[in-house]
């Protein structure tokens, strides 16, 4: 009786094998968590720095009248030849930044992997989808698309009123 008795104290191989199975899966599974965890993170992080740079050129705009203080509607676009110019929102028609730039113009040097592209366009005044000719209705739709390495990672739009 007492063989079978110390038979009865340890485990088999079998339950060896299972416990082994078991924290393996339990592993595998951490290593997957840890790996899509990273990921979300990094995408998050990136649409964060993008949404960042949008409210940097809504910001720039903002501050700036729909047209040309000096030359009112005669040009559409920018009349002067660099940003520091720039003198109000049509200026900004179809212009393209990188490094990105701040609501004080300035570089972000350390965000050379994300551009800024701004369109500015007139629209009409029953629907602001639709886009007119220059300079023929008072509003303007301001469209920023920031990219991280040619890869798209947020966008904006937003109406300007001449008045």
């Amino acid at each position: 009786m007492q063989t079978a008795k110390s038979l009865d104290s340890g485990f088999t191989l079998l339950e060896c094998l299972l416990a082994i199975l078991l924290v393996g899966i339990a592993v595998a599974a951490l290593v997957a968590a840890n790996g899509s965890l990273t990921r979300v993170n990094a995408a998050a992080a990136e649409l964060s720095t993008a949404e960042f740079l949008l409210e940097q050129i809504r910001e720039l705009t903002d501050l700036l009248p729909a047209v040309d203080p000096e030359g009112g509607t005669a040009l559409f676009g920018p009349e002067e030849g660099s940003l520091a110019n720039y003198d109000d929102v049509d200026d900004f028609e179809d212009v393209v930044f990188n490094p990105p730039i701040t609501s004080d113009r300035q570089p972000l040097n350390d965000f050379s992997a994300y551009t800024q592209e701004i369109t500015v366009v007139n629209v009409s005044e029953s629907n602001f989808e639709n886009v007119v000719s220059d300079n023929s209705t008072a509003f303007l739709r301001v469209t920023v698309l920031v990219k991280m390495n040619g890869r798209e990672i947020s966008s904006a739009k937003w109406v300007r009123a001449r008045y």
